[in-house]
């Protein structure tokens, strides 16, 4: 309990100083402290009355509605105000300014020379508006989002080369409005990296430490006894099915992610996979994309191929395994991580699945004791859950950002998180999903070109995932249940 409660506490830290990284001058300590309190007040109640306790209503809902109100508060209480955007290139030196600043990032000649690059066929410029981070260009669309894009962008980078990344946005009256932004990676400064950006010795030590790690908690699930290792350490190879299915699971999910960001010639890491020598024996994989996705399409294509790549293998893992799995009677405290006792009804997915593959075995009062193989592929139906979440920047947030824009992602965001949290006070399961949603930003970055929508089958594939999301999250219905003898 408090190590998972610590695990949190490095994790918040890290996403709070990333988030508010010239934003605040709050310190970073304070803004950490006051998002930790209600996981903190939450883990010393489960620590003192026990988990079984009841939690008070105001214990729950007090520290939701405070905390992020007082970190709000905390954040604009610091926050740096930008220069103030001037008519002139320079700023004039003041008693408050007493060295000029910079603001519009090209002179007249060159304010001239952007003018032409917006054909008034293409886009009907009608104003540059000149902000500290970007140069908003104003005006009316006359043609298709894409062709007005990709004309315009040419006609910028033939005249700035790489200097400014070219964006396409909706701004709050839903009008277009084209944005050029400093690109912060030009090719110059992507010759001179020091780090390359993908190093394969590194993924493939952490991969490697991952497979051990992996493997010794299988063999854990499968029963060995620590005795039995110290007397003979190859018995820890019992735990490889564990290990193998749950690291092609992973595998799968990150590299379809990669290989997609590949195809859009978007920049982006190798695959890392975390090790840790406890519960599951690795906390995931990722990739870090360091360029702008493209488009909405890319951006809908690079989020749905992990859950579905994950997905295509963990069926089939789980599948097999769960043929494997014995039943065993149910507990008065059964929860999704209680491999030895699970009851797959809290998700009608894994309900019929576990029917198909148990038969008339599965009766009402009785759960599952997972094989091994069957608890990788059971997590890798959680993990592709919470990917699908609609929220910021998880899969789901990206895969709603490319389907409805952004103001749509936001607002379905929002709503995802006060959903999470009411499931919260019905089943604690959801608890540390709720305090994640909580610290995570509702945000999304935008596509370059973040205007031109997708098509009618990339729609209809974005549906089927939000049902997946549904089918695992949802409980067996009880008119199911009673037709499957559930």
């Amino acid at each position: 309990m408090w190590f998972f409660l610590l695990l949190l506490g490095l994790i918040t830290y890290f996403v709070v100083k990333s988030n508010t990284k010239g934003i605040t001058t709050t310190p970073v300590w304070l803004l950490w402290l006051v998002l930790m309190v209600p996981a903190l007040l939450w883990t010393i109640w489960a620590a003192t009355q026990g988990a079984d306790e009841p939690m008070p209503w105001w214990l729950i809902l007090g520290p939701f509605l405070v905390c992020p109100g007082l970190y709000w508060w905390l954040v604009q209480k610091g926050r740096i105000v930008p220069a103030e955007t001037a008519s002139t290139a320079e700023g004039t030196p003041n008693a408050e300014n007493p060295t000029p600043t910079k603001v519009r990032p090209i002179n007249a000649q060159e304010e001239k020379s952007l003018r032409d690059c917006f054909p008034w066929g293409i886009y009907y410029l009608q104003q540059l508006d000149y902000r500290p981070q970007a140069i908003l260009c104003h005006g009316k669309l006359q043609t298709a989002p894409d062709t007005a894009y990709q004309r315009i962008r040419d006609n910028v980078e033939n005249i700035f080369g790489d200097r400014f990344l070219v964006l396409l946005q909706e701004n709050l009256q839903g009008q277009p409005v084209f944005a050029l932004v400093p690109n912060p990676n030009p090719a110059s400064q992507q010759s001179q990296e020091r780090i390359p950006l993908t190093r394969p010795g590194l993924a493939l030590v952490l991969l490697g430490m991952t497979i051990l790690t992996t493997t010794i908690i299988g063999a854990e699930l499968s029963g060995v006894k620590p005795q039995a290792v110290q007397a003979d350490p190859s018995v820890i190879l019992a735990g490889l099915p564990y290990s193998l299915s749950l690291i092609a699971i992973l595998g799968c999910h990150e590299l379809s992610h990669y290989f997609s960001a590949i195809y859009y010639r978007v920049r982006t890491t190798l695959p890392y996979f975390i090790p840790v020598p406890f519960f599951l024996g690795t906390f995931g994989a990722f990739i870090q994309m360091k360029s702008p996705v493209p488009h909405r399409r890319a951006l809908f294509d690079v989020a749905i191929a992990g859950p579905l790549g994950g997905l295509v293998v963990a069926l089939p893992i789980l599948f097999w395994g769960l043929t494997q799995s014995t039943v065993v009677p149910l507990g008065n405290n059964s929860h999704l991580i209680q491999f030895d006792a699970l009851d797959p009804r809290f998700s009608l997915l894994l309900s019929v699945l576990s029917k198909w593959a148990i038969g008339d075995d599965l009766k009402p009062t009785l759960g599952l004791d997972l094989h091994p193989v069957a608890i990788s592929g059971y997590i890798g139906l959680i993990v592709t859950a919470l990917n699908l979440m609609p929220f910021g920047q998880l899969d789901g947030g990206h895969i709603i950002h490319a389907m409805l824009g952004q103001r749509a992602a936001i607002i379905i965001g929002q709503l995802t998180r006060i959903v999470v949290i009411a499931l919260a006070f019905l089943r604690r399961d959801f608890l540390l999903w709720a305090i994640v949603l909580l610290l995570m930003p509702v945000g999304d970055q935008p596509a370059l070109n973040d205007v031109t929508e997708l098509d009618n089958r990339r729609d209809l594939l974005g549906i089927l995932s939000m049902a997946i999301l549904l089918a695992i999250l949802l409980p067996l219905p009880k008119v199911l249940a009673t037709w499957l003898q559930l």
